[in-house]
């Protein structure tokens, strides 16, 4: 099992933000995290990369239980096996689409390699905007920066938080399948989290989630 998820609750000054009884990841079987403002997705996600602690209850990530791991380990095992493409995109302004790639790399594996960084820019369509800074993007063309950067690292998972709540029909499918598409290539695990009701039937694997206290 790729990703195992029990019992998760997470509260911030008293306030319960999230909470999810578990589900499980397949390696291969893309998974949508499907619910509303306020139902916790992306305190989920956060969780799950271990960016977060939750209050209680356990994450599994290929074996790996991430509250025994300090947060040095989590932050190599996300390094390692995660790639994530943020709500704000989060690319670093001073440098070009090409720079923010080859840095990622750097950071996660100690070195860069220029050929795959070239390729992944092609395969989302940004070759001739590779030396582009992200203040002279479009929001699609940032995003599909944002993308090929969490592959470049070929990780295991690729996680991304409303990646087309900004997008209209055209473009919310056009990003799923560019998503789902790079995920094949690189043989990584989808988890999206989203709002967005129109990439329900796109998914086999679909959770939804609700806002604490709501009737389920």
């Amino acid at each position: 099992m790729l990703v195992e998820v029990s019992d998760l609750e997470h509260r911030i000054r008293g306030r319960t933000v999230l909470s999810c009884p578990g589900f499980t990841v397949v390696e291969g079987r893309h998974t949508l995290l499907l619910g509303p403002s306020g139902s916790g997705k992306s305190t989920l996600l956060n969780i799950l990369t271990g960016l977060i602690t939750p209050t209680s209850g356990e994450v599994n990530i290929a074996g790996e239980r991430l509250s025994d791991l300090r947060p040095g380990g989590r932050d190599r095992l996300r390094r390692r096996m995660i790639g994530i493409v943020f709500q704000n995109l989060r690319l670093i302004s001073a440098l070009s689409v090409r720079q923010n790639l080859s840095l990622a790399q750097h950071i996660a594996l100690g070195r860069d390699d220029p050929d795959a960084v070239g390729a992944l820019i092609e395969g989302v369509g940004l070759a001739h905007r590779a030396d582009a800074r992200p203040r002279e993007l479009s929001q699609g063309e940032a995003q599909r920066a944002a993308i090929a950067r969490a592959l470049c690292v070929r990780p295991k998972i690729i996680v991304a938080d409303e990646p087309t709540s900004a997008l209209d029909d055209d473009n919310a499918v056009a990003m799923c399948d560019l998503l789902t598409a790079s995920a094949q290539t690189t043989g990584a695990t989808l988890i999206i989290a989203t709002h967005d009701r129109r990439l329900k039937d796109r998914f086999a694997e679909v959770l939804t989630l609700k806002p604490p206290g709501a009737v389920r």
